[in-house]
């Protein structure tokens, strides 16, 4: 009987020390507010010296907005494709993303092309 009961309690715990590793601790977030930080204040100092051309400013704010996704996604939301529920979850988001993606798109495409037309 202590046997099955000790099962439950390893059980429980390996559950339990899944979820807490999958919800991220303190030191997580503090990676990811830092380098959001970094990722932010880098163009933005670029912009408000002026000393870099626009090309070079913009590919700068282009480049540092991808990474700061990746960052949030890695240390805010936890996505991962190491686990099988990362995977599910990472899987499940980019499906989100992509259909918001395309509806605001599709709907920004349309209205432009209506007021396209309707100026002839």
């Amino acid at each position: 009987m202590s046997h099955s009961g000790t099962q439950v309690g390893v059980q429980h715990t390996t559950h339990h020390e899944q979820h807490d590793a999958s919800h991220g601790d303190v030191k997580s977030y503090l990676i990811g507010f830092v380098l959001s930080v970094i990722l932010t204040v880098i163009p933005f100092y670029m912009v408000m010296e002026g000393d870099y051309s626009k090309a070079t400013v913009l590919w700068t704010i282009v480049t540092m907005a991808v990474v700061q996704v990746w960052v949030h996604l890695k240390y805010f939301l936890h996505l991962n494709f190491v686990t099988e529920e990362g995977k599910a979850s990472s899987i499940a988001f980019i499906f989100s993303a992509l259909i918001i993606f395309m509806v605001v798109g599709l709907s920004v495409w349309i209205i432009y092309e209506s007021n396209a037309m309707m100026m002839y």
